[in-house]
C-alpha cells in the first residue's frame, strides 16, 4: 500500500492572483516548499496570494514563521498575502501569536483550485472576513 505524503500543495492561478491550498502537516520539513511556491508566484507577476488552510491538519512554529516570511516577501513586491479558512487550532495559534492580521489582509476572494489537481474536502473552520 503506498504511503501518502504528509504535506501537499495545490496551486491555482487566475491572472495576477493565486490560491495555494495546503493539506497535511506544515512544519520545518515542509516550510521550504511554501517559500518556493510563493517565490515562483512573485517571479511570475502574481501579487495577490491566498493560502487556503481548510485541509491543514497541523502547523508548528516553523510553519507560522513561513507564513510571516511569505507575507513580508509578498508585501516587499507590493503584493498581499492572506490566510483563509483556518481550522480552530490554527486560528487559535494565529490569535495567541498576534499574527491574526494574516487572516484580514485585504484582497478579493480566492478562486477554488481545480486545474492543478483535486482540492481536499474543506473541513469546518473559522472563515476569514
Amino acid at each position: 500500500m503506498p504511503v501518502l505524503p504528509s504535506f501537499q500543495i495545490f496551486r491555482h492561478d487566475c491572472g495576477h492572483s493565486t490560491t495555494i491550498a495546503l493539506a497535511g502537516e506544515f512544519d520545518l520539513d515542509s516550510a521550504p516548499a511554501l517559500r518556493a511556491v510563493v517565490e515562483d508566484c512573485l517571479r511570475n507577476g502574481i501579487r495577490t496570494i491566498t493560502i487556503d488552510l481548510a485541509a491543514l491538519d497541523f502547523c508548528d512554529v516553523s510553519g507560522l514563521n513561513a507564513f510571516l516570511s511569505a507575507s513580508e516577501r509578498t508585501a516587499s513586491e507590493s503584493g498581499s498575502l492572506r490566510l483563509l479558512r483556518p481550522r480552530p487550532q490554527m486560528a487559535r495559534l494565529l490569535d495567541l501569536s498576534g499574527t491574526g492580521f494574516l487572516l484580514r489582509a485585504p484582497h478579493p476572494a480566492p478562486v477554488r483550485p481545480t486545474a492543478s489537481g483535486p482540492l481536499p474536502a474543506a473541513q469546518p473552520g473559522v472563515l476569514a472576513s
